[in-house]
C-alpha cells in the first residue's frame, strides 16, 4: 500500500492563513493547490445572505461513481485573541519538540490536513481502478453562525446531484487519546428568553406595585429542578441551563417592570423541540395561575437532536479506528454542536478527530505523530469503505 503524503506540512501551510471566520485568507486555494495533482475537481460556492457576512466554501471530488465518500470540515478558526501570550504565534506554523502549534492545529485543520493526505495516498494505490468517489466539504463559518456555509452548500449538492452517499466530519472528539471516541450523533439544543412584566413601584410600597421577580424565581426554580429524563444507551440525560436572570435595575428603592431569565436546554432523543417548547409555555402557565403576572416566551431553536444508527459507517469508522490504534472507541454524542447537524438531514454521517485539549484555547496545539495517526486512520477508512463498496 503507497504510503501517504506528509500531512505537517499540509497543516503548516494551512495554519499561516490567518483565517478567522468568515474570512479564507487563502485557506481553500492552498488546498486547491496540493489537491490538484490528484486529479480533485473543484467547486468554489461564495454564499451571501443579508445581515452576515460572505463565506467562501470549498467542494472538490474526484471521481463520479458510487459509492461517494465525502470528507466534512472547516477551516476557518476563532481569534486567537491576545497574541502575545502565545508561545508561539498562533499563525506561524512551527512546530516545537515534535508538537504543532497554531489556531486551528485540532479544530480543525489538523483533520483537513489529513483529509487531503489520506485522500491523496489513497488514490495513488488505487486510481487505476477506482470507480467511486472521494471528496472534501468544507467550509468558512463553522465557527460563525454556520448560515453561509455546509448548509448552503449541501443545498447546492442535492440540486445538482451530486450528494455523498456517506460522510464523516473530522471534529475533534477524542477527549483523552488519539482513537478514543467516534461521536455518533449529537444533542438538540434549544433557548428559552422569558421576560415577566409587573407594575413598577417604590420598594417601601410594595402593595403598590406587581413584582415580576418572584414568578420568574419561581419558574426558573421550577425548570431547573425539573429531571428531564434519565438519558438512553448513547445519550447523557438531558440538561438545563440557566444563562441569564436580569430585571435591568440599579435602583435598591425601584420594583422593576420587567425580570427576564434565559436558559438553554440540551436534549436528547427522548425529546423534540415542540415537546420542550410546550413544556416550558405550560410551566409559565402554572406560575401565572398561581402567581399572576404577564409571560412572554421568545424561542431559538438551536439544533436537532440526532443519532447515527449502527450500519456500514460506523463498523467501518470503529473498525479503521481500533485497526489503527488498537483501541476500541467509545460510541458517543456528547459536546455542543457541529456541521453533522446539517448533513444528517441528507446522508449517515460520524464525527472523527483528534484530541480536543486544547481546542480554542492559547497555544492550541497537536502532536506530529498524532496528526500522522490521525492520517493513517482516515487512509484506512477510505480502504475498507470501499473494498465493502458500503452505501
Amino acid at each position: 500500500m503507497t504510503s501517504c503524503p506528509d500531512p505537517v506540512e499540509f497543516l503548516l501551510e494551512l495554519i499561516r492563513c490567518p483565517s478567522v471566520t468568515p474570512n479564507e485568507a487563502g485557506a481553500l486555494d492552498y488546498l486547491e493547490k496540493i489537491l490538484t495533482p490528484a486529479g480533485f475537481v473543484f467547486q468554489r460556492l461564495p454564499f451571501s445572505e443579508q445581515g452576515t457576512a460572505d463565506v467562501d466554501n470549498l467542494f472538490a471530488r474526484v471521481g463520479s461513481g458510487t459509492p461517494h465518500f465525502c470528507f466534512a470540515g472547516h477551516t476557518d478558526v476563532v481569534p486567537p485573541g491576545d497574541e502575545s501570550t502565545w508561545m508561539i504565534p498562533p499563525f506561524a506554523g512551527k512546530i516545537a519538540d515534535g508538537v504543532i502549534y497554531g489556531r486551528g492545529a485540532c479544530d480543525m485543520k489538523g483533520s483537513v490536513a489529513a483529509f487531503a493526505a489520506a485522500a491523496m495516498g489513497y488514490l495513488s494505490s488505487h486510481g487505476e481502478t477506482f470507480d467511486g468517489s472521494i471528496s472534501l466539504l468544507i467550509t468558512g463559518d463553522e465557527e460563525g453562525p454556520a448560515i453561509n456555509g455546509t448548509v448552503k452548500v449541501l443545498k447546492w449538492l442535492k440540486a445538482h446531484e451530486q450528494l455523498p452517499d456517506d460522510c464523516l466530519v473530522g471534529e475533534p472528539t477524542c477527549p483523552e487519546e488519539l482513537g478514543d471516541t467516534v461521536k455518533i450523533g449529537r444533542r438538540g439544543s434549544i433557548h428559552f428568553e422569558v421576560t415577566v412584566t409587573g407594575v413598577q413601584g417604590h420598594s417601601a410600597y410594595p402593595h403598590k406595585a406587581d413584582n415580576p421577580i418572584p414568578k420568574l424565581a419561581r419558574l426558573i426554580d421550577r425548570v431547573a429542578a425539573a429531571k428531564l429524563d434519565d438519558g438512553t444507551e448513547h445519550f447523557d440525560p438531558s440538561t438545563l441551563a440557566i444563562s441569564t436572570f436580569d430585571v435591568g435595575n440599579p435602583a435598591h428603592n425601584v420594583i422593576p417592570e420587567k425580570a427576564t431569565a434565559r436558559f438553554n436546554i440540551r436534549f436528547n432523543t427522548e425529546h423534540t423541540a415542540g415537546q420542550l417548547r410546550r413544556w416550558v409555555h405550560a410551566e409559565c402557565e402554572a406560575v401565572a395561575r398561581e402567581m399572576g403576572g404577564k409571560f412572554d416566551i421568545v424561542v431559538v431553536e438551536g439544533a436537532d437532536v440526532f443519532q447515527t444508527r449502527p450500519g456500514a459507517l460506523v463498523d467501518i469508522v470503529t473498525g479503521a479506528v481500533e485497526n489503527a490504534t488498537g483501541i476500541k472507541p467509545a460510541l458517543s454524542t456528547s459536546g455542543g454542536t457541529s456541521d453533522a447537524r446539517f448533513i444528517k438531514d441528507y446522508c449517515p454521517v460520524v464525527e472523527f478527530g483528534p484530541t480536543n485539549h486544547t481546542i480554542h484555547q492559547t497555544d492550541e496545539r497537536i502532536g506530529v505523530e498524532e496528526l500522522k495517526g490521525l492520517t493513517r486512520i482516515y487512509r484506512e477508512i477510505l480502504e475498507q469503505y470501499f473494498a465493502q463498496g458500503a452505501r
